[in-house]
């Protein structure tokens, strides 16, 4: 049996008298796309920013490939191949496409010019952006040197996925990538996402769009009042009964499956 690459038990944390997670489990496993759902408030962005640095869980455990895994900061997911585009995106629009892709991670040129005048490396950072954008089937974008304040909202979208598929060498994570799209650049991105799960990459994808969820999600973790209320797959289980378990009309009793089975399980 293949082992979960992030793997969370007992996730628990409290805003005051607000429960944000009450005892959270969570498995990702290699080269799938595991979706969240809930309502408002049933503890998604928490369980999110818990696995990724953001927050600091005040219980339960992290791993990443069965090692025990504390973060304390983004910055320490990352560094750890945890890679996450925000529903905010995070970009820098006055600066262009290669420069959005290696943003934190700039690259010096070789030699004296990069040790000693620390000048960068532009053309190689603007080729390389050009091949991770058609690594993912990104034929628009053309021109590197592009501000990205002039680009679509899909095309922005794009460029931060690409960011993350660059960089993220164990986990991905988008947050409503669809969000403030459009029907044809909600696809393209669809489309991408299915070409990171293709390259082996696992992806845990944020989303209140069921629709989108049901086409691409390998395994659907639904949260309600801070709990897992059950995880299901597009196989098992429609779209009317996902939601009813996400607005607690339903109740399932089964336990959890993994990313090859059927199974549908409750926390």
């Amino acid at each position: 049996m293949t082992d979960p690459v992030l793997s969370a038990r007992g996730l628990v944390k409290t805003f005051g008298r607000v429960v944000g997670l009450d005892g959270v489990d969570i498995d990702l496993y290699p080269g799938e796309v595991l979706a969240v759902i809930g309502d408002n408030g049933a503890g998604k962005s928490t369980l999110i920013k818990c696995l990724t640095g953001a927050l600091v869980p005040d219980a339960g455990t992290l791993s990443l490939d069965g090692r025990p895994v504390h973060f304390k900061r983004p910055q320490d997911a990352r560094e750890a191949g945890i890679e996450t585009v925000y529903q905010t995106l995070a970009v820098a629009p006055a600066l262009d496409i290669a420069s959005n892709l290696y943003l934190g991670r700039e690259r010096l040129r070789p030699g004296p010019l990069g040790t000693v005048l620390r000048m960068l490396d532009k053309k190689g950072m603007r080729r390389d952006a050009g091949q991770a954008l058609a690594d993912l089937g990104i034929g628009t974008l053309q021109n590197m040197a592009q501000p990205v304040e002039t680009l679509s909202g899909g095309q922005r979208q794009a460029v931060a996925v690409a960011r993350a598929a660059a960089f993220g060498s164990k986990v991905i994570v988008l947050d409503e990538p669809t969000a403030a799209l459009g029907v044809r650049e909600s696809n393209q991105v669809l489309k991408m996402i299915g070409e990171v799960r293709s390259r082996g990459l696992p992806v845990i994808l944020i989303s209140h769009n069921m629709p989108h969820v049901f086409e691409v999600a390998d395994r659907i973790h639904i949260q309600r009042l801070g709990r897992r209320a059950g995880l299901i797959t597009p196989r098992s289980h429609t779209m009317s009964e996902a939601v009813a378990v996400m607005t607690g009309a339903t109740t399932l009793t089964e336990p959890p499956g993994r990313p090859d089975d059927g199974k549908a399980g409750a926390a």
